[in-house]
């Protein structure tokens, strides 16, 4: 029943990015499904039975006929015993090559536009990770780069951009940074907040300090809590990218690479770098650096205004000790392989890796 009837993840993401009509069908043991999943698929529980070659729990479920149906699993091998005993029934079926370890980097993107700026949200779908292009007047920069360095060099190219600057927010453990290669590849400077950890060089953007492209100004803000050198970038007093201290349903965690006492002191340091940020304008728009759910294929920017966040998020009106206390009761399962991805990123090389081998799964970077 092997046969090569399959479909890469970077077809599959143009499909949907075009709007193509598929109809995705998730094979996967239920607690893989919960973790993470492609928007919009539709689900049996039918990786046991198939695994046993009892294809017949493919019948537990409506397949439509006349469009695509792709077939996921995590790797590949049972969503293409699928795709074959599908196809075996005259349904145009494929399995998605990789599974959801390929899916892993597939991206969208959504544009918020001003009048002197344009940011375009780069969103990898599955695993949650956000980054932004800022443009004005023809100059650029990107913040938290997650996606491989083509995805933005192109989308550059194509609006004619010149990328000034390249920034991370704090050193990534969810995800591999591009920033540093993005950065060589365009000849851009490579801008981090101030830290002594990474071994390489870079341009170290204090409390305060001002980037300018075209004709705004981005201003960072020191954020310590989710880790150390946490930094937000507040654009022409409009836009605040929080990074992974601040989200739209949430705020950070500060448990991952620290100890019980560790994480009270972090927690303490999140609380007031919250409280710094709350006293912006509630009109301010929020981008954080990841999202929990799978981001659609919409064009809808994930994103919310400061007074909005401050009505939903309930943590932020607790006092500091209230505030510390529900912080460590709520803290999330630990990323899978992050203490790897941060060796990796303060390196500033993952040249030997396969990426998708480390950053497979949902994000886990926040708290709500």
């Amino acid at each position: 029943m092997e046969t090569n009837n399959t479909i890469s993840a970077e077809a599959l993401r143009t499909a949907m990015e075009n709007d193509e009509p598929v109809f995705i069908l998730d094979v996967r043991p239920v607690p893989q499904r919960a973790e993470w999943q492609i928007p919009g698929s539709h689900y049996i529980d039918a990786y046991k039975r198939l695994n046993e070659g009892d294809t017949s729990v493919l019948d537990e479920i409506e397949i439509p006929v006349n469009i695509k149906v792709i077939t996921v699993c995590a790797a590949g091998r049972i969503s293409q015993i699928a795709a074959d005993a599908l196809r075996e029934k005259g349904i145009d079926a494929y399995s998605l090559e990789g599974g959801m370890k390929a899916w892993s980097t597939a991206w969208n993107t959504a544009s918020i536009s001003f009048p002197d700026f344009e940011i375009i949200q780069f969103r990898r779908t599955g695993k949650g990770c956000l980054s932004y292009m800022i443009a004005s007047n023809g100059e650029a920069m990107i913040v938290d780069a997650s996606l491989p360095v083509e995805v933005y060099s192109e989308d550059l190219q194509q609006q004619q951009l010149t990328l000034k600057y390249v920034a991370d927010t704090h050193i990534h453990a969810d995800h591999l940074s591009r920033s540093k290669q993005l950065a060589e590849t365009c000849n851009a400077t490579l801008c981090l907040p101030e830290n002594n950890k990474v071994d390489f060089d870079y341009h170290a953007v204090e409390d305060d300090a001002v980037l300018n492209i075209g004709t705004i100004s981005i201003k960072a803000i020191h954020t310590p809590g989710h880790t150390v050198e946490s930094t937000c970038y507040l654009i022409n007093d409009k836009v605040l990218l929080t990074g992974d201290t601040l989200f739209i349903n949430g705020v950070g965690r500060p448990d991952l690479k620290a100890n019980n006492e560790e994480a009270m002191q972090k927690s303490k340091l999140l609380f007031y770098s919250l409280q710094h940020l709350l006293m912006l304008n509630d009109d301010t728009i929020v981008l954080p650096c990841h999202t929990s759910k799978p981001v659609e294929f919409n064009h809808i920017p994930v994103q919310a205004t400061l007074g909005s966040i401050k009505e939903t998020v309930f943590m932020l009106h607790l006092n500091e000790q209230e505030f510390t206390n529900t912080i460590l009761q709520r803290i999330p399962p630990t990323p899978a392989n992050y203490l790897s991805i941060v060796e990796k990123n303060i390196k500033g090389n993952f040249s030997d890796i396969n990426p998708a081998d480390l950053e497979a799964g949902a994000n886990r970077c926040a708290i709500s």
